[in-house]
């Protein structure tokens, strides 16, 4: 079964950040989750322009 799509994918376009994303998301704990969202924040607006 596919899974589907992680929704900050909308936001981060490049494979990189896809891949950095990936490996952020698979830990675990309070700091790993904060991270995690500071990552999607920046990332986001790095590739806000991109197609």
């Amino acid at each position: 079964m596919d899974h589907p799509l992680p929704q900050a994918y909308r936001w981060i376009k490049t494979e990189c950040g896809r891949a950095k994303y990936d490996q952020l998301a698979a830990q675990q704990g309070l700091l790993a989750k904060l991270r995690l969202a500071w990552f999607v924040v920046i990332a986001a607006l790095r590739d806000w322009r991109l197609p």
